[in-house]
């Protein structure tokens, strides 16, 4: 049982974990329900990490096997070399009902892939050991990376609107913690980052054609642009908007500017689109009483047959690829923010990339963010429009 696991590891693990992963480990369990708000408090209150730990430990313990179950797999998730000293992983694969997949875990890397990491403005730095057996594992199947820092000239785009002209729409208050966090993560990823605030359509779309005709894409192997506003279905609010249709960005102009047609300095490289807006004003939330069954439409639809092509100096290449577009809420539903911490779907964001994009391909960290949400359904991120041809990993520290 998970909770006797615990009892055998519990002097090793107050010996061992030091207070960054005992942090970590107490978000997870406050956002599974394993502990409350004043039982994470207590758990803080101690001077000193082994206090924290023993109290940590003795608290998840005494509330069960499931609660110690979730407890490990944090840990597990957390500090996979620790979970991996205290036999936790072994633990953990050794039982058909508690095996990684059975709990939705990745399969972690070995003791000697993960005890290298280092952290950058607090991103964990993908080690040069393991940077080498992706790329010798998935060489055909992952974007390649500009590894020359010298000619590299990665670049990030931040919109961001946060006072409006119309008391329509209310002052965004906590954006400010969005960009800083935003501007602080895709610095430590390797780009310079350019920020603009309360702009109107007009203007967000001038940004962003400036951007996408910039030169130094030639020279990078990516892009990332952060869209930040109030929002309607139709699109993103520009500062002058009066509501409804008015002075708004449409997704589909986001798009058409970052295609290949006219971004063609990053034709083959993902360009990541990231958007914090409400998309309508439901609230993004159902009461049922049990999951409907998934859908088991096996029928495809029957492949196109494909033009001949003609031998001459052009080439034929896709109007949109490469692309991913991954939003704060799902269509006609609204996104939540806090005036002091920022957005919740940009904390997730930050919080996750910072953890896993060492080893986890974007998509793969996507998914993470999807599943910190599932004990609030006030809003689900998704993504859209994706088109990536390939994994994008971004091995931060190369």
């Amino acid at each position: 049982m998970a909770d006797k696991k615990l009892g055998e590891v519990r002097t090793q693990f107050v010996q061992k974990v030091n207070k960054a992963v005992i942090c970590a480990v107490l978000d997870d369990l406050l956002e599974n329900g394993v502990l409350n708000d004043e039982e994470v408090e207590k758990v803080k209150a101690g001077s000193v990490s082994q206090e924290q730990a023993r109290t940590l430990i003795d608290g998840v313990k005494k509330k069960g096997p499931k609660a110690s179950l979730i407890a490990i797999k944090s840990l597990h998730t957390r500090d996979a070399f620790l979970a991996e000293q205290l036999g936790l992983v072994a633990f953990l694969e050794g039982s058909p009902s508690q095996s990684l997949q059975a709990l939705g875990l990745r399969p972690i890397l070995s003791v000697e892939e993960t005890q290298a990491v280092e952290y950058r403005q607090g991103i964990k730095l993908c080690p040069p050991n393991v940077f080498d057996k992706i790329q010798k594992e998935e060489s055909t199947k992952i974007y390649p990376i500009l590894r020359d820092l010298k000619t590299r000239t990665r670049l990030a785009l931040i919109i961001c609107n946060i006072e409006f002209e119309s008391e329509f729409f209310s002052r965004r208050d906590g954006a400010e913690v969005d960009i800083a966090g935003m501007e602080c993560l895709l610095t430590g990823l390797g780009y310079k980052v350019e920020p603009h605030k309360n702009l109107c359509s007009k203007q967000m779309a001038e940004r962003l054609r400036e951007f996408a005709a910039r030169e130094e894409h030639k020279n990078s192997d990516s892009t990332f642009v952060v869209l930040m506003s109030h929002g309607l279905r139709a699109g993103l609010c520009g500062v002058k908007s009066q509501g409804e249709n008015s002075d708004i960005l449409s997704h589909d102009t986001i798009f058409s500017i970052l295609n290949n047609k006219n971004c063609p300095n990053l034709m083959n490289k993902p360009k990541v689109i990231i958007i914090q807006a409400c998309r309508g004003e439901n609230k993004g939330m159902i009461y049922v009483k049990s999951a409907d069954a998934p859908s088991t439409d096996s029928m495809s639809p029957a492949p196109r047959p494909l033009e001949d092509y003609e031998s001459d100096a052009l080439r034929k290449e896709h109007v949109e690829s490469d692309l991913i577009c991954f939003c704060s809420s799902t269509p006609d539903n609204v996104s939540w923010r806090s005036p002091k911490t920022g957005s919740i779907f940009i904390v997730q964001l930050i919080k996750q990339m910072q953890e896993h994009a060492w080893c986890y391909h974007l998509e793969e960290i996507f998914r993470e963010v999807q599943q910190s949400f599932n004990n609030n359904p006030l809003q689900l991120p998704t993504k859209e429009r994706t088109t990536l041809m390939k994994r994008f990993y971004l091995f931060p520290g190369h």
